[in-house]
């Protein structure tokens, strides 16, 4: 692929299954913007999270790394500013580097490596959210409860909508900023929503788009399948088990999220149309992807925290109108190939440009209509665990295990659904025997037990010392300077005038 360095904008929502969008299949949900962005360019058919958890998949998106190599264990570990990102990689290409949402950074680095940032974020920066693996009987008051699935439903305003509207606006006007200044460099910037992750509520311009009654219910029952152990321990970190829900409430929940996921279509409807509106659209790459799943109900599930398909699997696609033709992509991929992928598409080498060792591989091979890396390794070491459960996706086959538990393996061809574990069939002998064999050579599992609790011991002193006495918040607080905006005297007014008109006027 020939590409000029082009701008980079890339989108990122929250807690978006691909089950549930029209590209993947689903009858119901309307997505034009996205379907009409997919139709024009690269789908990655099975791409995935590496944890399925916000803060651990956003460190891993971010540096390329797995959570036991970067520390990114849970939603309260610090993401270490020794850690490249490819917002570093591409600022020292010469990109002007802009983040405007959430990225749940947590620690005082609240940039990393991004040269504006144009809003706060939804979540906290601190220590305050640790889990406490040496005492998973204890459910952490914080966590998520399901007062999101049972107050489902209508509603005029939300904490989330206030924030990704502020989130859209920042990063549409610093698409205008941008064209009208003097910067010469190409920008990447990350626009992160956090729909349409719980709770699920959302406004009548989005819920009347569907017929409530045609809203579908899940497909699998949590009495359809074996409770494995690590799902017993997320209905109880969850509080699933406190409530017995009706059908009319989980109905609303799924309404509310599929509204939501019309209203994230919406705003990047926005934002592709300022490309369109400035002239930059045809120089500009669009990565469009979601930081992990939804179960919404199936299995009896909610929210993340498992390697189900729909916890998992997060949506992913590549534009860039005349250099990429457009396709779909079955091989497996995962969120840490996109910081050595952006690192090629702003024409760096990812080959020997990398700080160090990381754990993805570049997509652009896939993007040139060719055969690339393929394989997904997960992780996950945060609430609902109680030792490190890692996961294996390769070719049609997802391997899963934690020690102490049953293993499982899943046909992901032939049950999509995940309702057959066949770890104990003996047609499946030489497949698991190779899976035990991988995990046994890619991780010290013991160690990367003691290295977790290590880190949640260590945070919890140092959240419950922080916390008392005066308190200095690491959460990230913009900075306008009212003293160079709109008209002032320290500025020349036909000069100002003119720079600030896009188009700019004739003389």
């Amino acid at each position: 692929m020939s590409l000029k360095q082009k701008n980079i904008l890339v989108v990122m929502v929250d807690q978006l299954a691909p089950a549930f969008l029209p590209i993947h299949g689903h009858p119901l949900v309307k997505t034009p913007h996205l379907s009409a962005l997919a139709a024009r360019g690269v789908v990655f058919d099975s791409a995935y999270c590496n944890s399925p958890l916000c803060s651990p998949s956003r460190t891993a998106f971010m540096t390329g790394c797995l959570p036991s190599r970067t520390g990114g264990y849970d939603n309260a570990s610090e993401f270490r500013a020794d850690l490249p990102t490819f917002a570093h990689y591409l600022r020292r290409l010469n990109y002007r580097t802009i983040l405007a949402g959430k990225m749940h950074f947590c620690g005082p680095d609240q940039m990393h490596g991004f040269e504006e940032r144009l809003t706060t974020d939804i979540y906290p920066a601190d220590y305050g959210w640790t889990p406490d693996w040496d005492h998973p009987e204890d459910r952490p008051s914080w966590y998520h409860n399901m007062s999101s699935v049972t107050d489902a439903g209508l509603c005029i305003r939300t904490n989330q909508i206030d924030f990704d509207e502020e989130v859209v606006f920042s990063a549409e006007r610093a698409i205008y900023d941008h064209v009208r200044s003097r910067d010469q460099r190409p920008f990447l910037m990350v626009a992160s929503l956090t729909h349409p992750h719980d709770p699920f509520a959302i406004t009548p311009e989005f819920w009347d788009l569907y017929p409530h009654a045609a809203i579908d219910m899940p497909r699998v029952a949590a009495t359809d399948v074996t409770l494995d152990p690590h799902t017993a321990r997320i209905r109880h970190v969850c509080a699933m088990d406190e409530v017995t829900l009706t059908d009319e409430q989980i109905r609303n929940a799924r309404h509310a999220y599929y509204g939501a996921i019309s209203f994230c279509d919406k705003n990047l409807g926005v934002l592709l149309g300022s490309l369109e509106k400035t002239g930059i659209a045809d120089d500009t790459i669009v990565v469009f992807l979601g930081d992990h799943g939804e179960m919404l109900g199936e299995r009896g599930l909610w929210y993340k925290m498992s390697f189900f398909e729909g916890a998992c699997r997060v949506p992913l696609i590549v534009s860039a109108p005349g250099s990429i033709e457009p396709r779909r992509v079955a091989a497996p991929v995962s969120l840490i190939d996109l910081l050595p992928t952006l690192v090629e598409l702003a024409g760096g080498d990812p080959a020997d440009g990398l700080a160090g060792p990381i754990d993805g591989h570049s997509l652009v091979p896939y993007l040139d209509g060719h055969d690339g890396p393929a394989g997904v390794i997960g992780e996950y070491l945060a609430e609902g665990a109680i030792a490190p459960l890692v996961m294996i996706r390769r070719g049609r086959h997802k391997f899963i295990h934690a020690p102490g538990d049953p293993d499982q393996l899943y046909d992901i061809e032939a049950d999509p659904d995940e309702r057959i574990n066949c770890a104990d069939d003996t047609a499946q002998a030489e497949t698991m025997a190779a899976f035990r064999a991988e995990v046994a050579r890619r991780w010290n599992l013991e160690a990367l037990d003691h290295a977790v609790r290590d880190s949640q011991h260590r945070r919890r002193l140092v959240d419950a010392a922080l916390m008392t006495g005066t308190t200095k918040p690491w959460d990230y607080q913009p900075f306008k300077d009212a003293t160079k905006q709109y008209m002032r005297n320290t500025m020349d007014l036909d000069d100002l005038e003119a720079m600030s008109r896009f188009p700019r006027a004739k003389p």
